[in-house]
This record gives structure tokens, C-alpha cells and sequence, in this order.
């Protein structure tokens, strides 16, 4: 992905459409994936709350785009590091995924900034998607015109997974890592944590390194160990 590394920005390997788990968000996916094959269609914004999966289906259309010969560009705009500037010239890209659009919204300078790129994007063909936090309705926006436009994209909410689906969404990261998670493993890590699924992969993360060094398999005990380290 030489526009991504041009960028300093590094895709997590495992954000893909294969590694995310649906639940009852099918429609979302189907739009994200629709925009790794074919240029032209309507600019999407997709909304939902923390640890939602915004970000995930974000880099996972690069990936799915950048494995069909497509030039794309992941920009993760709550980062400090982002500036207005970084956003000339990606206009010429078949997609362009910016994440967390909201964090910028109410600076003109950025404002000015995104409208111009979604209007470049809209005239050269390209496929601009967008992430907030929240629905359009609820966005400060600096700049009237933008904030039209912003209400004009596809609207997509991700919902949160509920228990069940998150369960298989672990145990599909565990499958990835190459470790075993337990029945009662998961339900302790689900009524131990914040039931958000990204402190649930995170810590599933952390026991997959602390499994590594110690050569354990994932157990009660083991986990209550190391969770309890982490806590101190």
C-alpha cells in the first residue's frame, strides 16, 4: 500500500471483511465491500458508537481495495499528527477512507479543507468514506456547506454486537492467533471487562503474548493471573 506508507499510516493485519464479525450490521458491509470494486458511487459516512468496528470496515475496504489493484489512502483524522494539508491530492485515489471525521468538523481550516476534497472526489469518480461518531444530525459542522454535503452520503449505522456475536468475534481473532479460548474463558474476559468488544480483543491480545511466553493455553487461573498483573 505505497500511498498508506507515504502517509506513516499502518493498517492492523487483522482489520478485514474476513476477521470482522457481522452481527446485524450485513448491510454495512455489503456498502463498504460494494466500494472496493467499482468507482463512482455515492460518498458513505458510517456512524455508531466506540468500539463499534468503524475502523475496522475502514481499513479492511484498503485492504479488500488494494488486494483488487485499486489506489487507496486510510487517514485517521483524531490522530494530532494529521494535518489539512495532508489532504491535497488524494482526491486522484480510486478510495479514500478518513476515520473519525468528527474530531475535525468544527475547525474551519479542515472544514474548508473536506469540502473541497469531497467535491474533487465527486468529480473525478473516486469513492470517499467516512467515519463519525454519531449521526449527521448530531455534528458540529464549521462549515454549512460541508455539513450539507455530509448529510447528503450514504448513511450507515454500525451497531454494536451483542453478547453472542461477540463471542464468535473473539474466538474468530482467537482462531486467527492460533490459540484455543475456552467457553469459560470467554465468559469470564465477558464478565470480568467492559463489554465492548475492543477491550475484549485487546485483552485478548495480551493473553495471547502472555500464553506465548509463559507456554500456557488459555485457562481461568491463567487468565485471572494475568489480568490481574495488568490491573496493577
Amino acid at each position: 500500500m505505497e500511498q498508506l506508507a507515504l502517509l506513516g499510516v499502518r493498517l492492523r493485519a487483522a482489520a478485514t471483511f474476513e476477521q470482522f464479525e457481522t452481527g446485524t450490521n450485513a448491510a454495512v458491509v455489503a456498502a463498504c465491500e460494494a466500494r472496493t470494486r467499482e468507482r463512482g458511487l455515492a460518498p458513505a459516512l458510517i456512524w455508531g458508537v466506540g468500539c463499534s468496528g468503524r475502523s475496522h470496515l475502514l481499513q479492511a475496504i484498503c485492504a479488500r481495495a488494494t488486494s483488487r489493484g485499486r489506489s487507496v489512502a486510510y487517514l485517521p483524522l483524531a490522530e494530532p499528527w494529521c494535518q489539512p494539508g495532508m489532504l491535497v491530492g488524494l482526491d486522484k485515489l480510486d478510495v479514500l477512507c478518513l476515520d473519525d471525521v468528527d474530531a475535525r468538523l468544527d475547525d474551519p481550516d479542515w472544514a474548508r479543507a473536506l469540502f473541497n476534497l469531497y467535491n474533487d472526489i465527486l468529480d473525478v469518480g473516486g469513492n470517499l468514506i467516512l467515519t463519525t461518531g454519531c449521526a449527521p444530525a448530531g455534528l458540529t459542522v464549521a462549515l454549512p456547506d460541508l455539513a450539507s454535503r455530509l448529510a447528503a452520503c450514504l448513511i450507515l449505522q454500525v451497531r454494536v454486537l451483542d453478547a453472542e456475536a461477540q463471542g464468535r468475534a473473539l474466538k474468530m481473532r482467537a482462531q486467527a492467533l492460533g490459540i484455543e479460548l475456552p467457553d469459560d474463558v470467554f465468559a469470564y474476559l465477558y464478565h470480568r471487562l467492559p463489554r465492548d468488544l475492543g477491550t475484549l480483543l485487546d485483552a485478548l491480545d495480551r493473553l495471547d503474548a502472555a500464553s506465548l511466553s509463559h507456554q500456557r493455553r488459555l485457562t481461568v487461573p491463567f487468565v485471572r493471573s494475568v489480568l490481574s498483573l495488568l490491573d496493577d
